[in-house]
Order: structure tokens, then C-alpha cells, then sequence
């Protein structure tokens, strides 16, 4: 079990390297997250939702995404609550404080995905959440040793140098860990690391002193890693990707979800990516304003209008450039959102920014699904990941043929489009056509697919370097509870 000494210290990255440096040696690999807190989602092929991390944790492994391999999901929304999702369904929408009387109930739930994931397999590797001595959480968690302990797990610790301060995060973790859980940690890795090696070599028998556990390995700044689909709201994009000719401004929404929609428009070398965040306006000389998908479509859409984005998206309509919605920003285009039951918030209805003809009622089943089809002439896939159904007259002009049904709407003079489909820009040949409506000439063309599993290679490459990778597997041997194969 990979842990860490707080949010954002890579350890969903590190645990994708893994997976993939395994798998490469001929193991049957898995990856598993007991608890995670993230927008950004991905579909399972039985109609469930984990963590994006796990998803690309999967992949590592050569593995379609499983429902089991993050049991729960928590979703946040507005007004301090967030969507429960346990075992790729929604439980519920609940507050933090009532979330922590009720997680404890949850790990014969997490023990049971465990075990699906384990069995037959000769290594899982597991991520943790946020710190592992959250010690004011500990009360039934579920997600850090609690787990750990449950399961029996050996730990590997992940301090983050590039913070500042990792010998005192791994010396703190360890005075505030109980004795028990002490003892499941082996060693620890320090991740992040820039400069002169030499400067850090006295540093790891400092932490070894002090607790009594190995270092794993020194891991440099990986560079490629934002070619990586982005884990959760600790990496919310921000600022610009990219120096290209054709300019793209996403509006950075406080509940934004599933932003790695645009991992592939940022891999193009002609594209500048900008991420509008609070306070700042719309690029005048956007060509195309991209509204994401939001866990609260009516809370994100006010957010809109506050930051007076509405005013810049609507004059940028009338200078002639090009919007898309996607998901909740698709209903955000629409004339009107109304969530009548409160499922995302208070329950009401608000205009929209009505740029195109249809509404949306909040409401129903949660559609989850793996979906297929064309745009532009070209074969697109993605998923659906929505509560809101949407119809209107602006219906009839689709933006996407589905294989079972037309998604979307298109404004009639076509510059105004929206969707459902999350995913579909990781097509090349439907990304290259959509671009090619902004491009002053020729381009280099990526291959997106193609390139994330190449990035995730020489990942694995630069753990293998610096790493002791077969100390962590002998580590790892010794756990009883993986259900191996015979291999």
C-alpha cells in the first residue's frame, strides 16, 4: 500500500508507475483505492464509476476499469456535501460530518472489493488518501490505516521534497502513527525531487534513525507527468498549457468534474489551453470557450454569472467564436436548468445562458455508461456520467450520433455545440477535424492513446531507475491475503 504524508504528493502517479513496472515483468497486477474524493470519474464496463485514478491505474495494467478497484467514491457538490458512491452505485448525497459516523459501516463493503480485486492475482497495489496520520479522522477509516491494518497490508510512505520540509512530514507521520501501524510501514520514498542528488544523500539515514524505516528510493521531478490524466481536485488545472496558435479558454468552475476531457487538446502542439479561473475574464481572442462538466450544474452556472463570465461567453458569441458545453456545461447553454428535487443543491430553476434551444430537469437515474458513435464524420467513444435529461427543439440538430441514440445540439450556424459524450477528444481523427476549423495551416497531429501509453512507459522506466523495485516486491510477497496464481 502506497501512503502518503499529505494530498498531492504523488502517490496515484507513483502507484500507476508501479502497476505498469509490474505488469512488464509478467505478473497479474491490479490497483485498488479503498476511499477517494474526486469529479474526475471514469465508467465502468458494468455501468459504475471509480476514481479517474484507477482508472488509468488500470490501463497500467493492461486492465479494463472495475468497479471494485475503488469501492468508495466520494463526489463532492455544493454546500459542504458530496455524493457517496460505494461500489460504482450512488449511496447518497451526505455532509462531511455525517459521512465520518457513517465510514466506519462501510468497510465490510471495501473488504469485499478487496478481496474481488485480489483474487487470482499475484500483486494489488493499493493507494491511499490524503495523510496517512489524518489521526483527528482516524475514527473508522476506512481509507489509510485503518484499511491497512484490516488487511494486513505492508505500507511504503511518500514524502513530497518539492513542498519543502519532507524530513519532518516523514519523522511527524511517524510520532503521530499508533505503534500497530508503525510497524506495517517498511520504508519510505521520497518523491519530486530537483537538483543535485548529492545535496539529499546524508538526508534518508536521518528518517531511517528517527523511525526505523528504509528508503525505497530517491524519485526526480518527473516532467511527462501532465500528460497523465490529472487524479482529483488537488490538481485542479489552472493557468495556460501550451503555446499554440489556436487558443482554447476553459472556464475553471469550482466544482468542475472530469477535466481530463481536455488532456488531449492539450497534447496537440498548435493549441494553447487557457484555464479561466476566478477574477480573470475571458480571453478576448479565444477561439473556442469550452464550459465543463460540474458536479452542480445550477451552483456553477451562478459562479458563472458572478464572475460575469456570461457576459464574456455571450460577447464572444456575438464576435463570432466558437462554444461548447459539456455535460453540465451543455445545460448550462441551454435556456433553462431546474432541479425540482434538490439533487445537486436547493431545489429551483434558473435561466440558462440560452445559446441553445433546449432545457434540462435535473432528476431520474444517474445515467452512467460506455457509449460509441460518430461526430464529424469520425468514430468517437466516451461515456455519460449525468442526472439531468435534456430536450428541446435544438435536439433535433445532434452534435454526436450515438450508436442507440443522437446526443446534443448544435446552434444552427454551428458554432455553438453541446454534449453529453465525456471522453470523445480522445479520438484523434474526430479531434483533428474539430480543430482543424481554427488552424492556420499545417500541424503536427498527435496520437493521444497512443501517446498516454507511451508516457506511462517511461514512467515505469524511471521508477525502475530509481527505485528498489525488487525489495518492494519481496516486501510485498510476504502479504498473506493476495489471492496468487500458480504463476
Amino acid at each position: 500500500m502506497v501512503q502518503g504524508t499529505g494530498s498531492d504528493v504523488g502517490k496515484s502517479l507513483l502507484c500507476a508507475g508501479l502497476c505498469r513496472v509490474f505488469t512488464r515483468r509478467g505478473l497479474g497486477v491490479a490497483p485498488f483505492k479503498p476511499q477517494n474524493m474526486s469529479n474526475n470519474a471514469a465508467v465502468t464496463a458494468d455501468g459504475g464509476e471509480i476514481g479517474r485514478a484507477q482508472a488509468l491505474q488500470a490501463r497500467a495494467c493492461h486492465l479494463a476499469p472495475d468497479r471494485h478497484m475503488n469501492p468508495v467514491l466520494l463526489k463532492p457538490q455544493a454546500d459542504n456535501r458530496s455524493q457517496i458512491i460505494v461500489q460504482g452505485r450512488r449511496l447518497t448525497e451526505i455532509g462531511g460530518r455525517d459521512y465520518q459516523a457513517m465510514k466506519a459501516g462501510l468497510m465490510k463493503r471495501v473488504m469485499e472489493s478487496f478481496a474481488a480485486i485480489g483474487r487470482g492475482r499475484d500483486l494489488v497495489i493499493v493507494e491511499g488518501a490524503g495523510s496517512a496520520a489524518e489521526v483527528n479522522l482516524r475514527n473508522g477509516d476506512i481509507a489509510n490505516m485503518g484499511f491497512a491494518l484490516a488487511a494486513a497490508v505492508p505500507v511504503v510512505l511518500v514524502g513530497d521534497i518539492d513542498r519543502g520540509g519532507v524530513l519532518a512530514a516523514l519523522v511527524g507521520t511517524h510520532a503521530l502513527l499508533g505503534e500497530a501501524e508503525r510497524a506495517l510501514v517498511k520504508g519510505f520514498i521520497v518523491n519530486k525531487f530537483r537538483g543535485d542528488p548529492g545535496l539529499f544523500a546524508d538526508a534518508p539515514a536521518i528518517v531511517e534513525s528517527r523511525c526505523g524505516w528504509r528508503s525505497f528510493g530517491l524519485v526526480p521531478w518527473f516532467a511527462e507527468a501532465s500528460r497523465l490524466p490529472a487524479e482529483d481536485s488537488a490538481s485542479l488545472p489552472t493557468g495556460r498549457r501550451g503555446d499554440g496558435a489556436i487558443r482554447i479558454a476553459v472556464l475553471s468552475l469550482p466544482r468542475i468534474a472530469n477535466f481530463d476531457d481536455f488532456d488531449p487538446l492539450a497534447a496537440e502542439s498548435d493549441v494553447r489551453l487557457d484555464f479561466v479561473g476566478p477574477g480573470e475574464t475571458v480571453p478576448a481572442d479565444a477561439d473556442l470557450v469550452i464550459l465543463p462538466g460540474s458536479k452542480a450544474t445550477i451552483a456553477d452556472l451562478a459562479f458563472v454569472r458572478a464572475q460575469g463570465w456570461d457576459i464574456d461567453v455571450l460577447a464572444h458569441r456575438r464576435r463570432g467564436g466558437a462554444v461548447l458545453g459539456l455535460c453540465a456545461g451543455y445545460q448550462m447553454l441551454g435556456h433553462r436548468v431546474a432541479d425540482p428535487q434538490g439533487i445537486e443543491g436547493p431545489a429551483g430553476a434558473v435561466p440558462g445562458l440560452g445559446l441553445l434551444d433546449v432545457e434540462t430537469i435535473v432528476g431520474g437515474d444517474k445515467v452512467l455508461r460506455a457509449a460509441a458513435g460518430t461526430c464529424l464524420g469520425h468514430a468517437v467513444r466516451g461515456y455519460e456520467m449525468h442526472m439531468g435529461r435534456t430536450s428541446g427543439p435544438g435536439g433535433a440538430r445532434p452534435f454526436v450520433e450515438l450508436d442507440d441514440h443522437a446526443d446534443g445540439a448544435v446552434s444552427p450556424d454551428g458554432r455553438v455545440m453541446g454534449s453529453y459524450l465525456h471522453g470523445l477528444f480522445a479520438a484523434d481523427g474526430f479531434r483533428h477535424a474539430f480543430l482543424s476549423r481554427f488552424r492556420r495551416g499545417r500541424s503536427d497531429e498527435a496520437a493521444y492513446e497512443t501517446g498516454v501509453d507511451a508516457v506511462l512507459d517511461r514512467l515505469a522506466d524511471h521508477l525502475e531507475a530509481h527505485i528498489a523495485i525488487d525489495d518492494l516486491w519481496s516486501m510485498a510477497a510476504q502479504s498473506p491475503n493476495i489471492g496468487r496464481s500458480d504463476r
